[in-house]
């Protein structure tokens, strides 16, 4: 039994069962034995990958995107770029060079919300020079306009879950079973106030902190002006099932088996999302999936540039990386990733996003 395991068992010993979202957040948050607090889990060496590690023309197509949006912005001085759970630092520094390169007399600062120690350290390595600010939260980010990025962050945010009984929708939470393992159960009374439609049996998540989130930033851009660009993987309707998983050395685990060591996540709602950020008045564009927003922003042409220069192996890597991060396939990230933008209500039409 992992330390944060016997943590929580002796909670739920206590106090009785948890709910999916406060297990998720002792899991990867918790501020001892957190999944993120302790590692960094990128990697061949971890256990995943993310877009900005599989090719540097990832982070070079959105920090130009971010210089384009920054003219639409009427240029601000200096242009806030902010990036929620960079990672290791690849997708700010990649971007960084790119809009640098687009827009050379643009002073640009940086600001990224991290709250891993091991992470934030990875970070500063990455972007030594670049005048970057850590916050632990969006809370303290400079007021004003900004363009802020969030690249695989909102699959990590805890989410509710409820199965549909005779009598109502019923809190899925984590137990304990006779032999003291962790097991799934439900909450014995239905949940007040929660009257989705939905069969007997089906399973319904609620990202209740992205919910929360995306209200705030949505409320943020549309009052000072901006845009939040999201890019994850999740699926753009709404409906039922389970996608809370596990991953651990870059393959699924179960997400009971080891509370702080493995990354536990789940499908983005991008549905949900778009309605909370157009509930708070803002600018809703998407979502695309993340092939077609990356071809359109040039993709190919970046690649061919690149391969121009590089030889025989390091074409076929490019190739490589061109075809997972659009391939719509199951070994692609194009179609089961998708793109969202927020922004303020008179920014205009948004670059890889169809015109309405």
């Amino acid at each position: 039994m992992t330390p944060l395991a016997a943590e929580i068992a002796a909670l739920i010993r206590q106090n009785g069962p948890i709910g999916v979202d406060r297990y998720m957040a002792l899991c990867l948050g918790h501020p001892v034995h957190g999944y993120y607090r302790t590692r960094d889990p990128l990697g061949a060496q971890g256990d995943f990958t993310t877009a900005p590690e599989i090719s540097q023309i990832f982070g070079e197509l959105i920090g130009a995107w971010a210089a384009y949006v920054h003219g639409l912005m009427g240029q601000p001085d200096p242009l806030v770029l902010v990036e929620l759970g960079p990672g290791r630092g690849t997708l700010m520094a990649d971007a960084l060079r790119a809009l640098r390169a687009a827009a050379p007399r643009s002073r640009v600062a940086p600001h990224l919300v991290e709250t891993s120690p091991v992470l934030r350290a990875v970070q500063e390595r990455a972007l030594t020079g670049a005048g970057a600010v850590w916050h632990d939260g969006v809370e303290t980010l400079p007021q004003g306009p900004a363009i802020i990025l969030a690249n695989e962050f909102f699959d990590c945010l805890p989410v509710l879950q409820f199965v549909r009984g005779s009598a109502g929708w019923h809190a899925r939470q984590v137990g304990l079973d006779a032999q003291g393992r962790f097991t799934f159960g439900l909450a014995p009374e239905p949940t007040p106030g929660l009257d989705a439609e939905g069969p007997e049996g089906a399973l319904l998540s609620v990202p209740s902190a992205g919910l929360a989130l995306i209200r705030a930033l949505a409320e943020r851009v549309r009052t000072t002006g901006g845009v939040l660009l999201i890019l994850d993987y999740g699926h753009a309707r709404p409906g039922f099932g389970d996608t809370l998983q596990a991953m651990a050395r870059h393959g699924f685990a179960d997400p009971l088996a080891a509370p702080g060591e493995a990354d536990l996540t789940h499908h983005v709602d991008f549905a949900a999302l778009a309605t909370a950020a157009s509930g708070a008045g803002a600018q809703v564009s998407g979502p695309v999936n993340q092939g077609d927003f990356l071809l359109s922003l040039g993709l190919r042409q970046r690649a061919d540039r690149l391969k121009a220069r590089a030889t025989a192996a390091q074409a076929a890597d490019i190739d490589g990386a061109v075809a997972r991060l659009t391939d719509p396939g199951p070994t692609g990230m194009g179609s089961l990733f998708k793109v969202l933008a927020v922004s303020g209500p008179h920014l205009g039409p948004l670059p890889g996003f169809p015109a309405s």
